[in-house]
């Protein structure tokens, strides 16, 4: 059975705890709109994979979108082609065009961060000993960290990306390295805080809350998965809000770092019909998300998609685009 139906189908478990207990009660409950921050994931592959000139797409993202509020991923296959050797042009454009617009940058780092296949790792890496590797991996954090902490646009670091939930083509969860991480980024920069993120829906939040300063959850509303097909998740706003208030005493903030705002299918965007695509993700279920986002009280939320509104315009549809335009 696959990793991530074993997660589906653990979370789901989660979930049915989780209801029996507060469910009926949150559901009930009307949650007012809180003052939210809207911001936005931009991943320089994602945007190739659909064909685009990804910095045409990154720069529509920040002056007509507006969007002041950015995550970044520092993917280590793309900073460092070949051992020893680094290159940072890419990721030292979207730094300096962030800058130059008075753009906030959450800056991910590490060897598991957004977009398939989750783990960038470099070809020469790949077949390393997982010892080899953990000190690449340090030595890579440290090179990134001390290159950026001097950016004015970055604001926090995120180490790693749902570190400790099993997905993706990666090595098994490992806490006590991720310390080790989290630990090299504390001593590089104190100053800025660190985020560690996890599932929103599959996972309990403990681990991850106890290690950084922000958690940051994920935010899904329906998923594809071979087994169950289309699959919408019976959660209310209040589930997020009643979880985030009930670890208070671990991390004082959690965020919203990936909130669905696109399609979830099963083959590739370019290779799915739009009529397929619309099945998860069009202009009202846009709209929902953001609204259901707002209703669950974090302050802060992180759209993931932008790259795909961007590509669906190209195709003819700029409905979701424009109402992109009212949330940033």
């Amino acid at each position: 059975m696959k990793r991530r139906t074993i997660w589906l189908i653990g979370g789901l478990a989660i979930i049915g705890v989780a209801a029996a207990v507060f469910f009926v009660r949150i559901a009930r409950e009307n949650f007012p709109n809180g003052p939210v921050v809207f911001g936005a994931t931009f991943s320089k592959k994602y945007a190739q994979s659909l064909g685009l000139d990804w910095r045409a797409a990154y720069t529509a993202v920040l002056d007509e979108l507006g969007v002041r509020l950015l995550r970044i991923p520092a993917y280590w296959d793309e900073i460092e082609p070949e051992t020893g050797r680094f290159v940072f042009d890419d990721l030292d454009w979207q730094l300096r065009e962030a800058e130059a617009r008075d753009a906030k940058v959450l800056l991910a780092v590490g060897q598991k961060l957004p977009r398939w296949p989750e783990c960038h790792f470099p070809s020469w890496i790949k077949n390393a000993t997982v010892e080899r590797r953990q000190l690449r991996t340090l030595a890579m954090l440290q090179r990134v960290v001390s290159r950026y902490r001097g950016s004015k646009a970055v604001w926090a670091w995120q180490v790693e990306n749902e570190p400790l939930f099993d997905f993706g083509e990666c090595p098994p969860p490992d806490v006590e390295f991720l310390k080790k991480e989290i630990e090299l980024v504390r001593s590089l920069d104190s100053t800025r805080p660190i985020v560690v993120t996890d599932s929103g829906e599959l996972s309990t939040w403990l681990p991850a809350a106890e290690l950084g300063d922000i958690l940051g959850i994920s935010m899904y509303r329906v998923v594809w998965t071979k087994f169950l097909g289309y699959f919408y998740y019976p959660i209310t706003p209040g589930f997020y809000r009643f979880r985030a208030e009930a670890i208070r005493s671990l991390t004082p903030r959690v965020i919203i770092t990936e909130l669905q705002v696109e399609p979830w299918v099963a083959r590739a965007i370019p290779e799915t019909p739009l009529s397929e695509q619309y099945k998860s993700m069009d202009a009202e279920r846009v709209r929902s998300n953001v609204e259901f986002a707002r209703r669950a009280g974090l302050s802060e939320v992180y759209v993931w998609g932008v790259e795909w509104w961007y590509w669906l315009r190209g195709q003819g549809n700029d409905e979701i685009w424009e109402y992109g335009k009212s949330i940033f």
